[in-house]
């Protein structure tokens, strides 16, 4: 009996814990509060920003903490909330507390939502605790918002908007923002946002005010400048850091929304490893703020991105595009110098060495000038005999009479007039001097110790008639027709050394001649100076004339 009392006992207990347990309110989870500072007898609609619009009014319930209001959905109230927002058709002083809104929701959870209202019997005229955030910037153009709860109003109750300044109509505005345009200090004041909207066929009023500031000082521009960069390719080495500025210039006095910065292929350079973005601004009135973009180490991949600099405030947006070149070496440059001089220098010594034998190698194939079609003669042969002694005299005989016509008419072509060789017995000698001179198209003169001395005699070197002539009339009609008549053009040739006495004792005209053209030295006794392509017959045939006068084969001129 006793077992079955105790049984009883303990199954009582578990039924009245299990039915507390279900008959239990569940625990509601606090969300935010938003709070409202009202004036008396306007109207108000309010929903919580978490709240959804279209609930039914089963699932919420609104009611006013330590208060005997009773909220209601009756839409005839002065007071009730239909579809999770609040109603207050007409504010009292005495409407101001704590509002919560309690939701559950078919899943059974349960949230708290808080609003706080406080109502005052005075307007934003004499009660700063009414006005919302002040406008106060440096921008030329001012824009005053409509604050959150009356623009929500107007947007949910399909309300109009009105404006009033220091609560005077404002007649002709209707939209949601109030805009000024080069606004100044005659501007400022207390703008209200009055949206009139309309439920159960009856017109309410909902206002929210701000204070507009305006600066005494001018403002200068709006538009903003990018001061740099200012061209499109910066030159960078490959493996070396650089800073990249960018400068942009806000207006005068503006120091709020001014903003500049680096994008790298329209991403910002914060997120790439190796850049560093710092930022500078201009502390004078001018607002000039620019963005340093450091590359630690330009890569490859740096050459081909793309960095815009851009500059942004309250109205516009500038950009600049800028791309890095990799910068060109100096070294190919100056070796490309080196080596176009070294060209040049080489070409000059070549040309100045061999001139004479390139001259000679392309004569054959360029058109001839002055070229004298009746010559006989290629050269007349100009030599003196007397005052030589008889070393000097073997050897210009030697010269003469064998050296100079094996190479020149044997070997080149040439004809020579050599007196004792060419004139003809009998023949007057003054004749056949000029007319063999004015045949020849060269005088060649063959110098010697002592030559040009005149015809002088001495104890030791008497004169004969013959050799008096010879070196003598010849010297003086040839000297007459190179410098007078400019007939022809002279060779001299030197045999021997000059002597101290130098050229100085020869004539005037020769002398003359000596200048403008130094003699052409024999090497006498060197090894290969006979031969017809050594370096002194090569400069005695450049100096004599192109065309022989008696043609011959081109390889017996060459």
């Amino acid at each position: 009996m006793r077992k079955m009392d105790h049984s009883r006992l303990l199954f009582l207990i578990f039924v009245v814990i299990r039915t507390s347990e279900e008959t239990a309110e569940p625990q509601c989870v606090d969300l935010g509060k938003e709070s409202y500072n009202l004036s008396e007898g306007e109207a108000l609609y309010f929903l919580h920003y978490d709240l959804e619009n279209n609930l039914s009014d089963e699932e919420i319930t609104w009611f006013k903490e330590n208060s005997s209001i009773e909220i209601t959905t009756d839409e005839n109230e002065n007071v009730h909330y239909h579809g999770g927002a609040l109603f207050f058709l007409n504010l009292l002083t005495e409407h101001s507390g704590l509002y919560t809104a309690r939701h559950k929701d078919p899943s059974g959870e349960c949230y708290n939502y808080f609003f706080k209202v406080v109502v005052f019997k005075d307007g934003p005229m004499t009660n700063k605790k009414l006005l919302y955030a002040d406008i106060k910037n440096s921008d030329i153009s001012k824009r005053v918002t409509c604050p959150r709860p009356v623009d929500h109003t107007c947007s949910e109750l399909k309300g109009n908007f009105t404006w009033n300044k220091d609560n005077k109509p404002l007649p002709g505005y209707h939209e949601v923002d109030f805009r000024i345009d080069n606004a100044k200090p005659k501007d400022k004041g207390i703008y209200t946002c009055i949206c009139t909207w309309t439920h159960n066929n009856k017109e309410y009023m909902s206002s929210g005010s701000r204070r507009l500031q305006v600066d005494d000082y001018p403002i200068s521009i709006r538009e903003i400048q990018i001061l740099s960069p200012t061209n499109k390719e910066q030159f960078a080495d490959e493996g070396v850091g650089i800073k990249l500025n960018c400068t942009v210039f806000c207006g005068t006095n503006v120091d709020r929304h001014c903003d500049a910065g680096w994008l790298a292929n329209e991403n910002p350079v914060d997120q790439i490893d190796g850049y560093n973005q710092t930022f500078i601004q201009d502390p004078s009135n001018t607002t000039i703020i620019t963005a340093v973009l450091t590359i630690e180490q330009v890569s490859a991949q740096d050459l081909k991105t793309q960095f815009k600099c851009f500059g942004t405030n309250s109205y516009t947006t500038e950009s600049a595009i800028l791309t890095l070149q990799q910068r060109e070496s100096i070294i190919p440059l100056v070796t490309g110098g080196l080596c176009v001089l070294l060209i040049c220098v080489f070409a000059a010594v070549l040309i100045k060495c061999f001139a004479i034998d390139l001259a000679l190698l392309f004569r054959p194939y360029l058109p001839i000038s002055n070229y004298k079609k009746d010559a006989v003669y290629d050269a007349y042969v100009v030599y003196q005999m007397q005052n030589v002694d008889k070393f000097t005299e073997d050897s210009l005989c030697q010269f003469i009479t064998n050296v100079l016509p094996s190479v020149l008419e044997e070997k080149c072509g040439y004809r020579l007039f050599i007196h004792g060789r060419d004139d003809i017995p009998g023949e007057d000698l003054l004749e056949l001097v000029e007319d063999r001179m004015q045949q020849s198209r060269r005088l060649m003169v063959i110098l010697t110790p002592g030559s040009g001395s005149g015809s002088e005699s001495t104890d030791q070197h008497p004169v004969s008639p013959r050799n008096s002539m010879i070196g003598g009339f010849d010297w003086q009609v040839g000297l007459h027709h190179a410098l007078f008549q400019r007939e022809m053009s002279v060779i001299l040739i030197q045999l021997g050394d000059t002597g101290p006495q130098g050229y100085t004792h020869l004539p005037a005209g020769l002398q003359h001649l000596i200048l403008k053209s130094a003699p052409i030295q024999w090497p006498e006794g060197s090894r290969g100076a006979a031969a017809w392509n050594s370096r002194f017959w090569k400069r005695v045939r450049y100096l004599m004339p192109a065309r022989p006068a008696k043609i011959y084969p081109l390889s017996a001129i060459i």
